[in-house]
């Protein structure tokens, strides 16, 4: 349960629509609207977003050529952890994470559309978005990953490690839809793999970092629909800011390095379904 613009509404995730919506909404009507508006730009011509935008007897335009394949991974989202009032980790010499993990965002940002994705972003200022809207950002997606960034106030200065949702039992209601805050279950195993790839990329670059990646609670990958990971940086706490944003170009190049090897195992996992018939 949620609420935006005012309206109240109440999400489920559909096991039959996972494959092909990766998590879409069954949102009330009357947060039809409100949810189209906050849909980011260039999303609009998805198959999720059309789905959540669309209104009775609307008129649909056809949409231009697309740049990417229809199937596969096409669409990364960056989710620069914290911001507005709430500053995440902060260090003595004034350093806090809210605003230093933007950097690492946008240099992610460019390396990932050097390598062809498409990428949105959580946020881009000083907002907060609650940590259900930066999951329904990736949900609203198709053929996406979630990759939340954070700046950690503890451990070795210039290390980077990744972390994923602790492994679940996988179940559903006996109306076969998964609750929100399950949503990250079907998609565990591809965010094993992503973060794999992604924690040898930064282990080879930071000395120091491990050379597996974490598991913790994470609260806004448990509500995504889509391979999700967190990358966190060491630390706010460094003497001197140029010691924490020379790692940039490096997590940056990490990351992009660690999605591309994992875009060939990017395929929709298999759900089962009452009635015990399974969907890919």
């Amino acid at each position: 349960m949620g609420r935006r613009n005012g309206c109240r509404f109440d999400i489920l995730l559909s096991v039959r629509s996972l494959p092909i919506l990766f998590g879409s909404l069954l949102i009330s009507g009357a947060c039809l609207l409100a949810l189209a508006q906050a849909t980011p730009p260039g999303a609009q011509n998805t198959p999720a977003a059309a789905a959540v935008a669309a209104t009775p007897g609307s008129a649909q335009q056809p949409s231009a050529s697309p740049v990417f394949p229809r199937n596969g991974l096409n669409i990364v989202v960056l989710d620069p952890a914290h911001g507005g009032t709430d500053q995440g980790a902060r260090g003595t010499e004034g350093i806090t994470e809210s605003d230093e993990v933007l950097q690492f965002a946008a240099a992610t940002k460019k390396a990932l559309e050097a390598q062809g994705f498409q990428v949105l972003s959580t946020r881009e200022g000083n907002d907060n978005p609650s940590f259900d809207d930066r999951s329904a950002r990736a949900n609203a997606q198709r053929g996406a990953v979630f990759i939340s960034l954070h700046i950690a106030s503890t451990g070795l200065t210039g290390t980077a490690r990744v972390y994923v949702e602790p492994e679940v039992p996988p179940s559903a209601t006996i109306s076969g839809l998964i609750p929100w805050d399950r949503a990250q279950v079907p998609f565990q195993g591809l965010s094993r793999k992503l973060g794999d790839l992604v924690q040898v990329e930064l282990a080879r670059r930071f000395k120091g970092s491990p050379d597996t990646l974490q598991t913790a609670p994470v609260r806004q990958l448990r509500t995504t629909a889509a391979p999700a990971i967190a990358v966190e940086i060491s630390s706010v706490s460094v003497q001197n800011r140029g010691d924490l944003e020379t790692m940039v170009p490096g997590v940056a190049d990490a990351i992009a390095r660690g999605v591309v090897a994992f875009r060939p195992s990017y395929v929709l996992p298999t759900i089962a379904v009452p009635g015990g018939s399974v969907q890919p």
